[in-house]
């Protein structure tokens, strides 16, 4: 059974670098392929953060399967498109990476999304766990027809701005077409902040230096040490919501 964990948020929330976080710990946990990132925002930086260049993205493969000729419609261009998703999944070690690249232009993509839509939730249960990195829209999610999502997390920072943002974002979700078992609200680079109303607060990231003056030399998030404040505080949040990792040690 495939575990999905969707993160959500505004540019520059950080929600990316939690992503990444999350998928480090829990290859503490598992074997090698048995865990899928997927990275649905179009700035595409899941990839960066995790040290790992995409091959190519689903964007691509949905530009050129549009453009296909009509008498290419059929099991060969089915054939083909599912194809072309193996070859844009990037192998790394202990994870598997999918890009999905620019949104879609103003022509219809709507018979190109239907096959994206069947082979991407054909792919996702072939993993244990699968981890996406939004952007505040959440467009990938509202395609998904199967693996509902077991935790989604907003990212967000505790000011004005960001409480707006995660309302926003906890309605959109409630009008997904699949299940969301549990939403709430990451508050980084925080210790604390106010309750909010019909907002779960899943837990506090505090501002981590190191994890920081990383991020702005391009360090991948492999590089962090484990007992840094910023992954503490992630495990800490994976252990009350998903008892998915060990405490630490």
């Amino acid at each position: 059974m495939t575990t999905t964990i969707a993160i959500s948020g505004k540019g520059g929330s950080g929600k990316t670098t939690v992503a990444a976080m999350i998928i480090k710990l829990l290859l503490d946990r598992q074997s090698k392929g048995a865990i899928l990132a997927v990275d649905a925002d179009p700035n595409s930086c899941l990839g960066l953060t995790l040290g790992v260049q995409p091959n190519v993205t689903i964007a691509d493969l949905r530009e050129e399967a549009r453009n296909k000729p009509a008498s290419n419609i059929g099991m060969d261009r089915l054939r083909m498109f599912e194809y072309g998703i193996q070859q844009a999944i990037t192998e790394a070690t202990g994870f598997d990476l999918l890009t999905m690249g620019r949104p879609e232009g103003p022509d219809c993509y709507c018979a190109v999304n239907n096959m994206l839509r069947k082979f991407l939730d054909q792919l996702s249960s072939q993993y244990q766990y699968v981890i996406i990195d939004n952007e505040a829209g959440m467009e990938h999610l509202s395609r998904r027809t199967t693996n509902n999502v077991e935790l989604l997390c907003i990212v967000a920072e505790p000011t004005p701005m960001g409480v707006v943002t995660s309302q926003r974002i906890v309605t959109l979700a409630k009008h997904l077409p699949i299940s969301v078992k549990q939403i709430g609200v990451i508050w980084n680079r925080a210790k604390n902040s106010k309750e909010i109303d019909g907002i779960d607060i899943l837990g506090y990231v505090p501002y981590d230096k190191v994890l920081f003056d990383g991020s702005m030399q391009g360090k991948s998030i492999f590089d962090l040490e484990k007992d840094s404040p910023a992954s503490i505080a992630i495990r800490k949040i994976l252990e009350e919501r998903l008892r998915l990792v060990a405490r630490v040690s």
